[in-house]
């Protein structure tokens, strides 16, 4: 499992350098590095991460991807309560881990 983790450079804290090195394959690995085995639920986030960032050039903040979430997937899927439980270690730091983006500014 980890000969594609080893193949691509990344952080101190995880992220991928280069965001095109991403795809699937190395979002479960990423995935399982956090303890996460990934959903249909989660693919759902992971693709939204990244279509927001390739629109916008920036990583959403939690407010901003709640409401994004909110309008793309529907009332149910848009609150932090449902984010945090797909991703315990927040939905915006961990999300874009897994998605290949860079770290988001406000993680400290």
């Amino acid at each position: 499992m980890q000969a594609t983790l080893d193949r691509v450079k990344r952080d101190r804290h995880g992220y991928l350098r280069n965001p095109a090195d991403w795809n699937e394959d190395l979002a479960a690995e990423l995935a399982a590095e956090e303890d996460l085995c990934l959903t249909p639920r989660h693919w759902e986030i992971l693709h939204l991460l990244r279509g927001f960032h390739a629109t916008y050039d920036i990583t959403p903040n939690t407010r901003v991807l709640v409401r994004t979430v909110r309008e793309q997937l529907g009332e149910s899927r848009g609150t932090s309560m449902y984010l945090m439980k797909l991703f315990p270690g927040g939905a915006v730091k961990q999300g874009c881990k897994i998605a290949g983006l860079p770290r988001p500014s406000q993680c400290f």
